[in-house]
């Protein structure tokens, strides 16, 4: 592929989705038009299709494979067949399971403080009470996630059969103190978007609270997703750059990155989630940001053999 960042590219990309979201969804299609506009085809591919064949597309970018928590080891496998993914197979085994965190906390990024249970493994009530996430380590969309009041002995009883339930099922649990100023500050995801050297931060958006209580599977309480634009801080800059500063085999690989953050103790930013897999792009409320995510594939095809 060429180098030449003034020379036209005619080329065929994968945007990769689930059997359940074949067309991608509203914000990812935002994008084609600005690919068509840069000579990019751009074609919505089921990750688990056997038909498909990988290797005919010039660059297979990792969008809304939202089903692969159930199959996660056959999702890291496809994974690693795929020729030319983005973002590139070690990082999506790295990225799918959330003791990632234990790594960029070892790194000195500040995160939200996680114990993790083992599946077998006997759970202890947190020593001091409050309000507690509980969750599975391979998940999108808060699936299988719940708040429970500790201090509340139903609460207590529902959180126990939560971790029971996931260990039962073979899965890794993590349970967080729930972090109160999401209520009032919401979440902050910062997106970044490769450029010619690096990533470059894009643009920000804001997420209202969505958890309102225990996890009781299709029942289970939320809030309707809140989303609208927001200016990130320079602190909350800095903090998403000492985190994709820690990726394993640097951050210059990546196509993309979407760091999540919550005010912690003080109000300073701590990371909640670092999405390099398959994360919304919310590039439909920042303007110019179609814009910025076609280029960042024209600076991935430029890089490919």
């Amino acid at each position: 592929m060429s180098t030449d960042p003034h020379q036209p590219i005619r080329s065929r990309v994968a945007l990769v989705t689930c059997a359940a979201l074949p067309e991608l969804d509203d914000d990812d299609r935002l994008v084609h038009a600005s690919l068509a506009a840069r000579g990019v085809t751009a074609e919505a591919v089921v990750w688990d299709d056997p038909a498909v064949d990988w290797g005919s597309y010039d660059l297979v970018v990792l969008r809304s494979p939202w089903d692969y928590p159930s199959r996660r080891d056959d999702f890291v496998a496809w994974a690693a067949t795929v020729p030319a993914l983005a973002n590139p197979a070690d990082i999506v085994r790295w990225n799918t399971d959330k003791r990632y965190l234990d790594q960029l906390s070892a790194a000195g990024v500040a995160t939200v403080p996680t114990t993790w249970i083992e599946p077998g493994q006997e759970w202890a009530l947190p020593a001091e009470p409050g309000e507690y996430v509980i969750k599975p380590s391979v998940s999108v969309d808060s699936q299988d996630t719940g708040r429970y009041d500790l201090a509340d002995p139903e609460h207590q009883e529902l959180a126990r059969a939560h971790v029971r339930r996931l260990g039962s099922a073979g899965r890794v649990t993590m349970v967080q103190p729930y972090l109160s100023s999401v209520d009032t500050d919401g979440e902050t995801a910062l997106l970044f978007l490769a450029g010619p050297d690096g990533l470059r931060f894009s643009h920000a958006i804001r997420k209202g609270a969505m958890l309102t209580g225990p996890d009781l599977g299709a029942e289970s309480p939320r809030n309707p997703e809140r989303i609208s634009a927001r200016t990130a801080t320079p602190e909350q800059v800095a903090v998403a750059e000492k985190t994709l500063a820690a990726v394993p085999g640097g951050a210059e690989r990546l196509l993309y990155a979407r760091v999540d953050l919550i005010p912690g103790g003080g109000d300073a930013p701590v990371l909640v989630e670092l999405e390099l897999t398959e994360p919304s792009l919310f590039i439909g409320y920042a303007e110019g940001a179609p814009d910025r995510l076609a280029e960042a594939i024209l600076t991935h095809l430029r890089r490919q053999p």
